[in-house]
């Protein structure tokens, strides 16, 4: 299991890369996309086994959850319409807020701990992880609630959750696994440049969806 973790995981990160690079609806991004997709469900789901079965950590079975439900439903967004999804939308979307709100109680739990931490994670991003979880989920049900979704507010629900879980197998990969890189290289903020990049990246697109928007109306 920690084979095909590790295997998925450096798939996603080059995968992910290139699709972030690349033009937007173009062959190439479309073919790196779907590698991302497929090399981050068994990333998501082997972290999600390793955590509750092998190696017990309840912040990974936190992000594992929420980083599949933000992968699947971003790809759904561009492959169904919504009445085509409309049960995974609301299976999907109990999940997000279910994972959320267990963020939420491990992050208030981790401030009664010594130094902020609980299975050896700040309480900080929890509090990130709850706040994308019960957002996600809400933003899940106002998608149900209108029917229908197209143009820039489609582009925009496939962007964010897609970037975002980019972001989270980066930091877990740079800064959560430090370890493994040479001493020369495991300075923070040399580990931080891949971190930030994504994180710029996101604004970038979300940004340049907005233009289109504005531009539309």
């Amino acid at each position: 299991m920690t084979e095909i973790h590790i295997v998925a995981g450096l798939l996603a990160l080059l995968a992910g890369g290139v699709a972030l690079g690349a033009a937007k609806g173009a062959a190439l991004h479309r073919k790196s996309g779907l590698v991302f997709v497929g090399a981050m469900i068994a990333l998501t789901t082997s972290a999600f086994v390793l955590a509750f079965v092998f190696k017990p950590n309840r912040v990974n079975v936190v992000a594992a959850l929420l980083t599949f439900y933000l992968v699947c439903t971003a790809f759904l967004t561009v492959r169904r319409k919504v009445e085509e999804m409309r049960g995974l939308t609301i299976a999907f979307a109990l999940l997000a807020f279910a994972a959320g709100l267990r963020a939420l109680m491990l992050g208030l739990d981790a401030l009664g701990n010594q130094g902020s931490i609980i299975d050896q994670f700040p309480a900080q991003p929890l509090f990130l992880f709850a706040f994308v979880g019960i957002l996600g989920s809400l933003l899940d049900a106002r998608l149900l609630w209108a029917g229908a979704i197209q143009g820039a507010h489609r582009l925009a629900r496939h962007l964010w959750r897609m970037t975002f879980a980019m972001w989270v197998a980066t930091s877990s990969f740079f800064l959560g696994q430090a370890k493994v890189f040479p001493d020369p290289l495991r300075k923070v903020y040399l580990l931080m440049i891949p971190v930030l990049i994504v994180a710029v990246m996101f604004f970038y697109w979300l940004g340049r969806v907005a233009i289109k928007k504005a531009r539309a109306v």
